[in-house]
C-alpha cells in the first residue's frame, strides 16, 4: 500500500519538520505564541505555493473521490495568519509537480499536517497564553479529521499501483523538501 510506502520513506522528512517546528514543546505546556506563529507562517508558505498547483494536478477522479472541495485550507489559515497579526504573503519560490502522482504525494503531506494538527490545536488549546488563538487551519476538519485521513488513505492505496510509487513519493519529498527550507 503506497501510504505505509510513504510513511515509511519519508519518516526522516517528518522527524525534521517535528524538530523544525519545536513539536516536543506542545506536550510539555511550553511552546510559545512565537512557536505558534512560527509553524503557521510556515505552513502557509507551503500551502500558499502548492495547494493549488496540487489540486489542478488531480483528475476529475481524484477531485471527487478525495472530496477536494473540502480540503481546501489556505483560506481557513489566512484566517489564522490574520488573527496572529502576520502578513499574508506572494509566492516567492517556484514549486511544480510533474504529474498527478506527484502532487498526491505532496497532499500526502499536507493531509498528514492536518491529521497532526487537529491534535496541536487540542493540545494548544489546553496551554496557558493560546486562549484567544483560532485554530482555523489545524482544526480544520474538526470531529471528521479521522474521517477524511482514512479517506485520502484509502483513495490513494486502492488508486496508486505500485510502478508509481516512486512519483508519489518524490512528490511527498518535494514538498517536505520546500516545507523545511522555506523560511
Amino acid at each position: 500500500m503506497v501510504s505505509e510506502y510513504l510513511k515509511q520513506n519519508t519518516a526522516e522528512f517528518h522527524d525534521a519538520a517535528e524538530k523544525l517546528f519545536n513539536s516536543h514543546k506542545i506536550f510539555s505546556k511550553t511552546f510559545t505564541l512565537e512557536d505558534y506563529k512560527k509553524i503557521i507562517n510556515t505552513n502557509y508558505l507551503m500551502l500558499l505555493h502548492s495547494e493549488d498547483k496540487i489540486f489542478t494536478s488531480l483528475s476529475d477522479k481524484f477531485s471527487e473521490k478525495l472530496h477536494l472541495d473540502r480540503r481546501v485550507k489556505l483560506p481557513l489559515i489566512e484566517k489564522d495568519l490574520s488573527s496572529l497579526d502576520l502578513k499574508n504573503q506572494k509566492e516567492t519560490q517556484h514549486l511544480e509537480f510533474a504529474d498527478e502522482h506527484e502532487a498526491l504525494g505532496a497532499m500526502y503531506v499536507i493531509e498528514g499536517s492536518t491529521l497532526g494538527g487537529n491534535v496541536i490545536a487540542k493540545q494548544l488549546s489546553k496551554t496557558e497564553g493560546f486562549d484567544d488563538v483560532t485554530f482555523n487551519f489545524f482544526g480544520c476538519y474538526q470531529e471528521n479529521t479521522g474521517m477524511m485521513w482514512k479517506n485520502f488513505k484509502e483513495v490513494l492505496d486502492s488508486e496508486v499501483t505500485p510502478e508509481n510509487y516512486n512519483k508519489v513519493l518524490s512528490g511527498a519529498k518535494k514538498l517536505y523538501t520546500f516545507l523545511l527550507n522555506v523560511n
